[in-house]
């Protein structure tokens, strides 16, 4: 996805943006400073209003979100544009007369008729009050002329994930919705698109007979961080394998796409779902960070695991019996977070069996906004002997694009839903399929395994004995 001039200057048309979760820390952490910097690039409507909602007022909602802000720009006007408007699952008729109002407003500073203007209705909510606030969006009408942003999990099996769904489509079009995995929305994604469709040298080696394995690691060394009561619903597996890196997976496996279009590449990715393999508790291994139960929102014998490392396969003539390495985790070593595939020894070995020496050759992506892509390969080490050592070549994107400014992740995905573009967002069926694949660990989990704080966890299916 490259992103055009034409593309850099052209702003939405008026919005409305309805906001669930509004006080949550979602919405303070990312939502509220992507909008803030967006409109600071000129990247939003020049007319539009933010409606926050929940359950309980808020107390001086333009506070909130200045403070939510203050770190991101100098100068915003989000919070003079926005207003707080208590909302449940049960009753939305003061919400459906808000966001009218809000319309008539946006609409005469647009120049433009109500009709015109579009609602973007954003639900960072948890998984169980999703299907019935979703119902009472569509019982006020409140959907109309509207794009659903779901935050996952996408329920929390297959059941509810299908309920949700039902829930969706009885209220939306398909081509309306936008189920957000914000790894998608990350320029180090993004670039394996680029990488292998824009590069023969990378492109004629993804595949079995070259590729030897694929790592996709995403550790973090935060803990619960206040999200006890959520972890005791969701753990690790929904929280994150499902979603998060799943989706990795299917970008970095999908076959070549008919164009990049959202459609095609999101057909070819969920080909690649399909040919996923049931996950195998076999090779699944599950922990628990020691300290976990002492969270005061967890239970005392809680079982949820806060790890989980698997090895996955795609049965397709592509990547039959190649390796996908998934781990993930908290309170672990490091937050580097990164995409390694890694390559099969040269036949003949003319210099030995080189791989033997702790020196793969293998492309890694780092996934950090500030995105960096290593290619580690072995060359001559100087001097008199035909000798190899390893040698890293590095694209290092800040510097070779000194004048041009990754988005966020959630700048990028919001950009993305104003211009209805769903490229990087998953699909009814994607999600369906992964839910599918992960019944077998949700059925008959693996025994939860203690690792301690600030390690790599227990050790992973691929390197037992």
């Amino acid at each position: 996805m490259v992103e055009t001039s034409e593309r850099a200057v052209e702003r939405p048309g008026p919005h409305v943006v309805v906001l669930f979760g509004a006080n949550g820390d979602l919405a303070k952490r990312m939502i509220y400073p992507a909008l803030a910097k967006l409109g600071a690039a000129g990247r939003l409507p020049e007319a539009y209003a933010v409606i926050g909602t929940g359950r309980h007022d808020v107390d001086d909602y333009a506070g909130v979100i200045d403070e939510a802000v203050k770190d991101a720009v100098e100068d915003s006007d989000l919070a003079g544009r926005a207003t707080f408007q208590t909302s449940d699952a049960d009753d939305g008729a003061d919400l459906a007369k808000a966001v009218e109002a809000a319309e008539r407003k946006v609409a005469e500073e647009a120049g433009v008729d109500v009709a015109d203007v579009r609602r973007l209705i954003y639900l960072s909510v948890p998984p169980g009050s999703m299907t019935d606030i979703v119902a009472m969006l569509g019982r006020e009408k409140i959907t109309d002329r509207a794009r659903l942003v779901v935050e996952k999990p996408f329920g929390v099996d297959l059941e509810t994930s299908r309920e949700l769904d039902a829930a969706i489509k009885d209220v939306a079009d398909e081509g309306d919705v936008f189920r957000v995995d914000h790894f998608l929305g990350k320029e180090a994604v993004q670039n394996v698109l680029a990488l292998r469709f824009a590069n023969r040298l990378l492109g004629s080696a993804w595949n079995r007979d070259h590729v030897a394995s694929v790592h996709i690691d995403v550790p973090e060394t935060l803990g619960l961080e206040g999200r006890g009561s959520f972890y005791e619903t969701v753990g690790c597996l929904r929280d994150m394998v499902t979603t998060h890196l799943s989706q990795i997976l299917g970008f970095v496996a999908l076959d070549p796409p008919a164009d990049l279009t959202a459609e095609a590449v999101r057909d070819a990715k969920a080909a690649v779902f399909e040919a996923l393999r049931p996950f195998s508790k076999d090779d699944t291994v599950f922990g628990q960070f020691d300290g976990y139960r002492d969270d005061d929102d967890t239970d005392d014998d809680s079982r949820v695991e806060t790890l989980v490392a698997l090895t996955a396969y795609v049965d397709n003539e592509r990547w039959q019996d190649v390796p996908f390495h998934l781990r993930t985790g908290k309170a672990m070593a490091d937050d580097q977070r990164t995409v390694t595939v890694r390559f099969r020894e040269p036949d003949p070995a003319l210099f030995g069996d080189t791989g033997d020496d702790g020196h793969p050759h293998q492309l890694v992506l780092d996934l950090a906004d500030e995105a960096k892509v290593a290619v580690e390969v072995r060359g001559k080490r100087p001097g008199p002997e035909l000798e190899v050592a390893p040698a890293t070549l590095t694209l290092d994107y800040a510097e070779d694009f000194p004048d041009d400014h990754p988005l966020a992740a959630y700048e990028r995905i919001l950009l993305d839903v104003f211009h209805g573009d769903q490229l990087l967002f998953a699909r009814a069926d994607e999600v369906d399929r992964l839910w599918q694949v992960s019944a077998p660990l949700l059925e008959d989990p693996p025994e939860v395994q203690t690792y301690e704080q600030g390690s790599w966890g227990p050790t992973p299916p691929w390197e037992r004995a």
